[in-house]
């Protein structure tokens, strides 16, 4: 007993040695642009920007080969975050397709529900609501719109809607800088 003990022992040393060798010697550095945009993302590893996770399109972002508009869960503020490290300048302002990009949550027509789990176990920030053979809601507040539980529903009954503007989510949109000298050249 204590030589299985003893032997278990130096096993789990030796591989822990040699795993913390091989981790210093096979190290990658990333550069420190991904860290900041991997940062930035929500982190829910969703999947509905097309990557296998937040870090793949971090990675991504930083060669350049997606847009900081990518992330739809993320939404406006992500992207305008996203631009200021990504595009050229840093100042975010104008972020191409941001206007036309409106935040989408998962919706369930409960007459077609059949209570049987796939979107609920699919759903990256438990937004869903509901037990085994019985209806399923959405709470809208907590759903990033990533589309995964409308991918798993065999009956088709989640859609995907425009999320209810509500005082937390609304915001006024700021005016463009040539509306005001218009408008005070109509009025002289």
């Amino acid at each position: 007993m204590i030589e299985a003990a003893l032997s278990m022992s130096a096993l789990g040393l030796g591989l822990g040695l040699l795993l913390g060798v091989a981790a210093r010697k096979f190290h990658v550095e990333t550069p420190p642009v991904v860290d900041a945009i991997d940062g930035i993302l929500p982190g829910t590893n969703c999947g509905a920007c097309g990557y296998p996770g937040c870090r793949g399109l971090a990675e991504a972002m930083a060669e350049g080969s997606a847009p900081v508009t990518a992330c739809t869960p993320g939404g406006r503020d992500v992207a305008l975050a996203l631009a200021a490290i990504v595009e050229p300048g840093g100042g975010g302002a104008a972020v191409p397709g941001m206007a036309e990009a409106e935040p989408m949550v998962a919706f369930i027509f409960e007459d077609h529900c059949t209570g049987c789990m796939r979107c609920f176990k699919r759903c990256p920030t438990d937004a869903i609501i509901g037990a085994n053979k019985q209806i399923h809601t959405v709470v809208t507040d907590a759903c990033i719109g990533c589309n995964a539980c409308i991918e798993a529903c065999p009956t088709e009954a989640i859609v995907a809607r425009v999320k209810p503007k509500t005082l937390k989510s609304w915001y006024w949109d700021k005016p463009l800088p040539d509306a005001g000298a218009d408008s005070r050249e109509h009025a002289a």
